[in-house]
């Protein structure tokens, strides 16, 4: 299947530019922005031709929103892939690439896969509160999500988060690294993608990397290592490791490349929306294999 590339590069772009621009911080500090949010992506997955539910939750005084979308799978549906992002943002900061382009991707690849069919059910998912102080706590929403997924027992067969995905530098040494030793094995530019797993997803690790450069043309690595790794457990992925499935992470590196991290300068006019295309792409292609597709007539 053909997708025009064009339209993929404008769709993320308009979606980056809406929530860290025209909505601008995200924060548990200003609900009525995180609801804003809330709204625009709900009502993209419904243009896109999707059901939307919604899990909510409580904490501080504030009603949180994870927001579900999913594609029914034809051959196997109670075995589920989820693809998420979260939508907030640390408070203050425009938050373009942490994580609108996170979500950008998820609407896209939801945008290109509607109309679709997989023997696997494909779950989007957006995260309502992934940032300080719910990081790493047990009211972190996709920590919320996840344990009620177990709770319900249900089949999640790995989860894909996409955290942070628009920032590429193509200058020597734009790209740094957790350890010393990195720098033998990983290249020294910036602009590339890496697939992030533990030991347990080293064969989702692998899977995805291959498809994706099947499907894509920009440059992918991989890691598979131990949680201890500084950055392996930075998002939404550990909260499903601790209920016992399997995740991974899609990210630009973060903090390890991107100088706007956690400031009031991760503004959309700093990524890179023709590589955040290919990450699209590449998303499209390994979700094709995971959850087994078998495609519908409809043009991309």
């Amino acid at each position: 299947m053909g997708y025009r590339k064009e339209e993929i590069i404008s769709s993320v772009k308009d979606v980056v530019y809406f929530l860290s621009q025209e909505i601008g911080s995200r924060s548990y500090r200003a609900i009525h922005t995180l609801d804003k949010a809330a709204e625009y992506i709900s009502q993209r997955f419904i243009i896109y031709g999707y059901d939307v539910s919604y899990q909510t939750y409580k904490h501080g005084g504030n009603v949180y929103k994870n927001i579900i979308a999913e594609i029914r799978g034809k051959g196997f549906p109670e075995t589920v892939i989820v693809i998420g992002a979260h939508y907030d943002t640390v408070y203050g900061t425009p938050g373009a690439d942490d994580n609108a382009s996170g979500i950008a991707g998820l609407l896209e690849v939801a945008r290109l896969l509607s109309g679709s069919a997989f023997n696997k059910t494909v779950r989007f998912v957006a995260f309502a509160f992934e940032e300080f102080p719910a990081f790493f706590s047990d009211y972190m929403a996709s920590y919320v999500y996840a344990r009620h997924l177990r709770q319900k027992n249900e089949d999640v067969e790995l989860m894909i988060c996409l955290e942070m995905i628009g920032y590429f530098r193509d200058e020597a040494d734009s790209q740094r690294f957790p350890l010393p030793f990195f720098k033998w094995f990983y290249p020294h530019e910036g602009d590339f993608i890496v697939v992030v797993g533990d030991m347990k997803a080293r064969r989702f690790v692998s899977q995805i990397k291959h498809a994706f450069r099947e499907g894509s043309a920009l440059a992918v690595e991989s890691i598979t290592a131990p949680r201890w790794i500084p950055g392996i457990t930075f998002s939404d992925h550990k909260s499903f490791w601790k209920f016992g499935y399997d995740a991974v992470m899609i990210t630009d590196t973060a903090f390890y490349r991107n100088p706007n991290y956690h400031k009031h300068s991760d503004t959309p006019d700093t990524l890179c929306y023709n590589s955040m295309a290919e990450v699209v792409l590449g998303l499209v292609s390994a979700i094709g294999v995971l959850a087994g597709s078998s495609w519908s007539d409809k043009e991309g």
